[in-house]
């Protein structure tokens, strides 16, 4: 049987024994670990893992830099990526999804929360499906491509984000609650922080600029994209 590989990129060897044992009690997975960035970026270039686990404070080279060299290369940016922080700050975990990480978890974490993020994303790269171009006033996302343009002008966004906009434009006009996107972009239950996506939609907004408009909040429940 085939075993899917998982890259643990962490320096702190408890951290590292406490995935281990979760991801063999899982079951299905190949581990490998590196304990600096450097290293840690050597591997995923040579092993290129099904996912990667990431933290953000490494010696040698930040986690950060990690994500973004990883998303800027052609052979390594479709590998989804999970951040580990000890960090409290906003910042951090924002300009790691800038960067293209899937999803982040601050540490202390849950490692029973930790299994069902990894699932959900290996999950929702399997299920992928090609489909029809679609358009809304000045945004149009093409599947195919994985493709999204303002106007005249492309708009790069993460595989999430791109998720998250497709999710909402084929319901425009109806509105989805935060713990249904979490459901069926993310592939998480609601017992999920459902401020992951309020992150997602403040950062899918910045990229589309004025079309951002297009995306309503529809207060204590979730969002919209507008018909037109």
């Amino acid at each position: 049987m085939s075993r899917t590989r998982i890259l643990i990129i962490e320096d702190e060897q408890d951290v590292i024994d406490l995935l281990m044992l979760q991801l063999r009690k899982a079951g299905g997975f190949n581990v490998s670990t590196a304990a600096d960035g450097a290293s840690g970026l050597r591997k995923a270039r040579e092993e290129l893992p099904a996912l990667i686990i990431l933290d953000l404070m490494l010696p040698k080279m930040p986690g950060l830099e990690i994500c973004k060299v990883l998303k800027m290369d052609s052979a390594t940016r479709h590998i989804p990526i999970i951040m580990l922080t000890a960090k409290a700050e906003e910042i951090d975990r924002i300009v790691g999804l800038e960067f293209g990480a899937d999803d982040y978890v601050t540490k202390p974490f849950s490692p029973r929360e930790l299994i069902l993020r990894v699932n959900a994303i290996l999950r929702r790269g399997k299920g992928e499906t090609l489909e029809e171009k679609m358009s809304i006033g000045a945004i149009t996302l093409d599947p195919a491509r994985h493709h999204v343009s303002v106007g005249a002008k492309a708009v790069r966004l993460t595989s999430v984000e791109f998720k998250l906009l497709s999710m909402l434009m084929k319901r425009k006009g109806r509105v989805q609650a935060r713990d249904r996107l979490l459901n069926e972009v993310w592939g998480y239950e609601s017992l999920i922080d459902t401020r992951t996506v309020d992150t997602h939609v403040r950062r899918l907004r910045k990229k589309l600029g004025k079309a951002s408009a297009a995306i309503e909040t529809v207060r204590g429940f979730g969002y919209r994209l507008r018909e037109s």
